[in-house]
């Protein structure tokens, strides 16, 4: 279940200059260069150690009052408004090529705690914490979750029609992705998205495992007071979202060399050095080792048969692979295993490897979006990093007051 509330949101000509990433892309070096000089940068509430010494620890509680603070400071001045009465809302973005767009709604921590909102991925306490302790100090969820629904043609009449008007608020971010609201006040088409969305059996989390979980906490020991029942949410048809490789790095080749590694995969891949990266179909995988890309196809035997989960290019990687060979059985908790984002493409799998800082990168091919949904209706969990969704949704563009 799903239903409108009154959106804190950004003055539309502030939108811009307050609207940043979220707070889990960027480390906070990196947020600090971003919001230096940027008094109204939302990174001063979602990365709020931004604003103290640098040494402190992302987790001391005078963190989460700082964020406090420059929210209420934010809110005071006006840079951010509260919407008058409860309302949906479609948020589009446009990167290159591709368009999504979302409603903007709450949506049920009842449904979340049933199974009716569908995770695919384990969360880490620590960072279940941090954002239990962001919520209560904020009293506000200012980083929406991505959910996703299997698409339904009304939904998609609805979105056209009601993005059809004149847009809230429009502008185009420094890394030049367009990112353009609209509000739904009208009752009737209020009713239409309510309806349509009841007749949804389920909802999948794309992304915002850890915010979902989070909000699911605090509504448990708030006993549903106030807003808490309720959590952020951006809600996509499944044929909209786009997702990316996420890629892995491997910081050394256990006891082998270059030529005997490439013998071992031979009874796991069909081989071609040289070969063209990124891969171009499902089963095929790029590695770079040693200033060479070599085309890696799992051979037949290996994926025949197999379930969703265990047919996913992460998954046979990770038995084949970095289990049997690298020694990796967690990579959760391996250090010897890095994590990167596909938006950073080939090149940077490349500078890592040329640094002599990692041994070998393996560029993945991406899981669909139809794999994570069949992998969620039945109960499984994805390797870690199997996902990387782009666009990111921006914080800030519209905050919930619980």
């Amino acid at each position: 279940m799903v239903r409108p509330f009154a959106a804190l949101r950004p003055r539309p000509l502030l939108a811009n200059k307050i609207c940043e990433l979220p707070y889990d892309v960027m480390s906070s070096a990196e947020a600090r260069a971003i919001a230096r000089g940027h008094p109204l940068s939302f990174l001063h509430v979602s990365k709020p150690e931004i604003d103290l010494p640098e040494n402190i620890d992302v987790y001391d509680p005078k963190v989460y009052a700082k964020g406090r603070e420059n929210f209420s400071r934010m809110i005071a001045e006006g840079a951010l408004q509260k919407e008058e009465k409860p309302c949906f809302y479609f948020y589009r973005q446009i990167m290159g090529r591709h368009s999504q767009t979302g409603l903007v709604a709450v949506a049920s921590c009842e449904d979340y705690l049933k199974g009716l909102i569908k995770k695919h991925e384990f969360t880490r306490p620590d960072k279940e914490d941090d954002r239990v302790r962001h919520i209560e100090s904020l009293d506000a969820q200012t980083g929406p979750v991505f959910l996703v629904y299997r698409a339904v043609p009304k939904m998609d009449e609805i979105a056209a029609a009601c993005t059809a008007q004149t847009p809230d608020t429009d502008f185009t971010a420094t890394d030049g992705i367009r990112h353009t609201s609209w509000t739904v006040r009208d009752p009737a088409a209020m009713a239409d998205i309510s309806a349509a969305f009841a007749a949804i059996p389920s909802l999948y989390i794309a992304d915002g495992h850890h915010r979902s979980a989070a909000a699911a906490r605090v509504y448990q020991t708030r006993k549903g007071a106030g807003g808490s029942a309720w959590f952020l949410s951006v809600i996509f048809a499944h044929n909209q979202v786009q997702i990316l490789p996420y890629n892995r790095v491997l910081k050394s080749v256990p006891g082998l060399t270059s030529a005997q590694l490439l013998t071992q995969l031979q009874s796991i891949f069909q081989i071609t050095p040289g070969g063209a990266n990124p891969p171009a179909a499902r089963h095929e995988i790029g590695m770079y080792m040693e200033g060479q890309w070599h085309a890696l196809r799992f051979r037949p035997e290996l994926t025949a048969g197999q379930s969703a989960l265990d047919s996913l290019d992460v998954s046979l990687l990770q038995k084949h692979v970095l289990a049997s060979i690298f020694g990796i059985d967690d990579p959760r908790t391996s250090k010897g295993i890095q994590f990167v984002g596909g938006i950073r493409g080939a090149a940077e799998l490349e500078k890592l490897v040329n640094s002599k800082e990692y041994a070998c990168a393996f560029s993945m091919y991406p899981t669909g979006i139809e794999d994570l949904m069949a992998i969620a209706d039945a109960g499984g969990i994805m390797p870690p990093k199997s996902t990387w969704f782009e666009p990111k949704l921006r914080d800030a563009m519209f905050c919930h007051l619980i």
